[in-house]
C-alpha cells in the first residue's frame, strides 16, 4: 500500500483518521495507530510482518536490558555490542546476501547459487530506527522506555515506516504520551499531505517517464542533448518523489498530532556538497553523523583522520541505498567532493559568485545521480561520457527528443525548476507575500492540486516511490 493509491486515499486513511478521532483516550489512540500501521504494513508484505515485529521485539528487549543495567559498563557494552550485530545482521541477512554471494562468484570464480531472498519493505528505513533507539538508550538510560507499545508504534508509525524521515525516539517520545490534535493542525497535516502527493502523481512520475525513456536507450541512440535530459529528469524526479514522500509522511503525522522535523530543504539551491548533505534527506545524513561519524572520532582526530571518516561514511550511505555498486560508488562520489571541499582544493570559500558553487555543486550532484539510476557501471559510464562528449546530431535523435519534449513535459520541466528553489519563502522574507496572503492562497492551491491529483490517479498504472527500494 502506498500513500498515492486509491486504496490508501480512498479506504485507509479515511477509516483510521475517523475511528481515531471518535476515541478520545489517548493510549486508545495509540493502540488504534500501531494497529493501523500494522495492517498498513502487512498489506504490502504480509509474510514479512513477522520481522518487524521481532526487530521491535528486540530492540525494546534491548532497551529495558541496557536500562536495568546501570552501573557495569562491561556489561552494557556487551548488551550494546549485541544489539548492533542483531539489527545490522537482519539488514544484511535480507538485503546483502545475494549482493555478498554475486560478488564472491564473481572474485573467486565459484558457482554458489543466489538465495532469492526478497527485500522486506522499509527495512533499511525501520532498522535504523531500531538502532537509534538502543543506541540512545545506552548514551543515556533515561530515553528508554518499558512500555513494549511506545516502542512499537515508534518503528512501526505507517507515515514513516516504509520510506521515513527517519525518527528519534526521544524526539517524540512526550508526543506518544500526551498530544493534541487541533482543527487548524489537521488542515495543516492535510494540506502538506496533498502539496506532497501532487509532487510525486504531477511531478515527480511526469519526469521519470522522461527518464526511463532516455535509461533505457543504447549509446548510439544517446547524444549530448537527450544524456542530460534524462540525467536532469531524474534528478527532479528522485527530489520530488522523496520530498514528496518526506512531506505526506509529516503531513500525516501531523493529522494524528505528531510533529516531524523536516527532512528537506531546497537542497538544489545549495552551494558545496556539504551544504547538499544539510538539505538533502536530513534525517539520514544527521542519523550518520550521530551514530557513525560521531562514533568514528569525527573531526577530533586531525584532518586525515577526518577525511577517512568522511569516506567511510559516504561509502556506507550508498551501500545503505543499495545492494549495487553504482551505490556504492556514488557514496564515494559524494565522500570525494566532500574531502576535496574540506582540503580547499576545490576552493568553495573563494567562489565569491553564489551562482558558480551553485553550478559546480549541481553538476556533481547529477552525475552523481546517473550513477544512482543507472542499472550498472558501464551503463554509468556511457551515458556521463555522452553528457560530456560532442557527437554528431542525427534525425533519429532529434525526432525522439522531439517526442518527449511536448508542451506537457516543457510545461511540467519548468514547474519543477520552480518549485526546487525557495522562491515562496523568500517573497515572505522580504515582505513581498504577506504570510497571512500566502496561507490562505495555499489551501486553495491544495484544493485544485487534489483535484488534478486524484484525475491523474485514475489515469496512471501502479508507481511506487524511489526509496521503496531501500
Amino acid at each position: 500500500m502506498v500513500f498515492s493509491s486509491a486504496i490508501f486515499l480512498y479506504w485507509f486513511l479515511p477509516f483510521t483518521f475517523l475511528i481515531y478521532h471518535v476515541i478520545s483516550n489517548n493510549k486508545c489512540k495509540n493502540v488504534i495507530l500501531t494497529l493501523a500501521s500494522l495492517v498498513f504494513y502487512a498489506f504490502g508484505q504480509i509474510q514479512y510482518l513477522p520481522l518487524l515485529l521481532f526487530s521491535v521485539f528486540c530492540n525494546y528487549l534491548f532497551g529495558i536490558l541496557l536500562s536495568e543495567n546501570t552501573t557495569c559498563n562491561k556489561k552494557r557494552k556487551c548488551i550494546i555490542a549485541i544489539a548492533l550485530f542483531v539489527n545490522i545482521a537482519l539488514l544484511c541477512v535480507f538485503k546483502y546476501t545475494d549482493f555478498f554471494i554475486v560478488s564472491l562468484n564473481s572474485i573467486l570464480h565459484t558457482n554458489i547459487p543466489i538465495t532469492g531472498i526478497t527485500l522486506p519493505i522499509g527495512i533499511s528505513f525501520f532498522t535504523f530506527q531500531g538502532i537509534s533507539y538502543v543506541v540512545d538508550v545506552y548514551r543515556n538510560q533515561k530515553e528508554g522506555t518499558k512500555d513494549f507499545l511506545k516502542v512499537l508504534l515508534y518503528i512501526s508509525f505507517f507515515p514513516q515506516l516504509i520510506a521515513g524521515p527517519i525518527i528519534k525516539y526521544h524526539d517524540i517520545s512526550m508526543q506518544i504520551d500526551n498530544r493534541v490534535c487541533t482543527l487548524k493542525q489537521t488542515a495543516e497535516g492535510f494540506r502538506r499531505f496533498v502539496m506532497g502527493l501532487s509532487k510525486k502523481l504531477l511531478l515527480s512520475n511526469t519526469m521519470g517517464l522522461l527518464a526511463d525513456s532516455v535509461f533505457s536507450l543504447s549509446a548510439e541512440q544517446l547524444d549530448i542533448r537527450i544524456a542530460w535530459l534524462g540525467a536532469v529528469c531524474y534528478v527532479f524526479q528522485i527530489y520530488f518523489d522523496f520530498s514528496g514522500y518526506s512531506d505526506m509522511a509529516i503531513g500525516l503525522g501531523k493529522v494524528f498530532g505528531f510533529h516531524f522535523k523536516e527532512n528537506f530543504n531546497y537542497p538544489y539551491t545549495a552551494d558545496s556538497i556539504k551544504e547538499f548533505w544539510r538539505r538533502w534527506h536530513i534525517s539520514l545524513s544527521s542519523w550518520f553523523r550521530d551514530y557513525l561519524y560521531i562514533t568514528l572520532g569525527g573531526n577530533r582526530f586531525g584532518k586525515y583522520r577526518t577525511m577517512l571518516n568522511k569516506l567511510i561514511v559516504f561509502f556506507a550511505t550508498g551501500f545503505w541505498h543499495g545492494a549495487n555498486v553504482t551505490f556504492i560508488l556514488w557514496g564515494l562520489f559524494h565522500g570525494l567532493f566532500s574531502v576535496l571541499e574540506q582540503c580547499h582544493i576545490i576552493p568553495i570559500q573563494h567562489m565569491h559568485k553564489k551562482w558558480t558553487g551553485h553550478i559546480y555543486t549541481m553538476i556533481v550532484v547529477t552525475v552523481g545521480f546517473v550513477l544512482f539510476r543507472s542499472e550498472s557501471v558501464s551503463q554509468a559510464f556511457m551515458i556521463i561520457t555522452k553528457m560530456f562528449t560532442i557527437s554528431p546530431v542525427t534525425m533519429e535523435n532529434t525526432y525522439f527528443l522531439v517526442q518527449l519534449l511536448t508542451p506537457y513535459t516543457i510545461f511540467i520541466f519548468f514547474a519543477c525548476i520552480l518549485f526546487s528553489i525557495d522562491i515562496l519563502p523568500r517573497l515572505q522574507q522580504r515582505g513581498i507575500v504577506q504570510k497571512s496572503i500566502a496561507e490562505c492562497s495555499s489551501y486553495v492551491i491544495a484544493m485544485i492540486l487534489f483535484i488534478f491529483s486524484i484525475i491523474d490517479l485514475s489515469a496512471s498504472t501502479f508507481n511506487p516511490f524511489i526509496y521503496f527500494q531501500f
